[in-house]
This record gives structure tokens, C-alpha cells and sequence, in this order.
């Protein structure tokens, strides 16, 4: 495998991180600074155990960080390019989002998962 292809491979495994809608709004949350899971629930409309459930999967991939407060832990993006991404991509999608819209490659099962066309 070339390099360019290794590169490649792990930058889409970078935006399956950013890929599910339920961890891009515990992202998005987590813009304003640090929130505790009660506070993400909140924010979020999520599920508690989905919240957990996709907090474990972001902290693996090291785009969130916690850290224990008092009895409160508490989550935060990792890395402040990580609010710059999500900022680019809402100022990238205020010019494109009639053609995201309307594109027909990229569609949702059943069960709500995209899968590509």
C-alpha cells in the first residue's frame, strides 16, 4: 500500500468520526467548552447512553478529552482545529448545501445509516 493510499485510508477513517449525525452534534456541543454527559444530553436531545456510547468512541479517537472535576467528569474537543473543521464546514456548506441536498450518491437505509450509492 503507497503511502498517498495509507494517507488516504486514514483520513476517511477521520471523518467517519465526524460522519454520524449523533456524534457530530456532541462535537458541535462541545464547541462552547466543556460539558459534563447530563450536560450534552441536554443540549444534545441524545439519549445518556448514546451520548456515552459515542463519547467512548470520539475519546478512542483522540477528538475528545475528559477530565474528572469534583465528582463531575467532563468532556471537551481535544484539539481547538478540531472547531475550526466544524466552522469550515458550516461556512463550506452555506455555499454547497442546495447540491448536498439534492445529491443522490450518498442515501440513508432503513435503519438511518448513509451508505454510498
Amino acid at each position: 500500500m503507497t503511502t498517498c493510499t495509507q494517507t488516504a485510508d486514514l483520513k476517511a477513517k477521520l471523518f467517519r468520526g465526524f460522519s454520524d449525525p449523533s456524534r457530530l452534534s456532541i462535537l458541535n456541543t462541545l464547541r462552547q467548552g466543556p460539558l459534563t454527559v447530563s450536560e450534552i444530553v441536554q443540549q444534545t436531545g441524545l439519549s445518556q447512553s448514546n451520548v456515552s456510547n459515542h463519547l467512548s468512541c470520539l475519546r478512542c479517537c483522540d477528538l475528545v478529552v475528559r477530565e474528572q472535576q469534583g465528582r463531575f467528569m467532563y468532556y471537551e474537543l481535544a484539539d481547538v482545529r478540531i472547531a475550526k473543521l466544524l466552522d469550515l464546514a458550516d461556512e463550506l456548506l452555506a455555499d454547497v448545501a442546495k447540491g448536498v441536498r439534492q445529491c443522490s450518491h450518498y442515501q440513508k437505509d432503513s435503519t438511518g445509516r448513509a451508505f454510498e450509492n
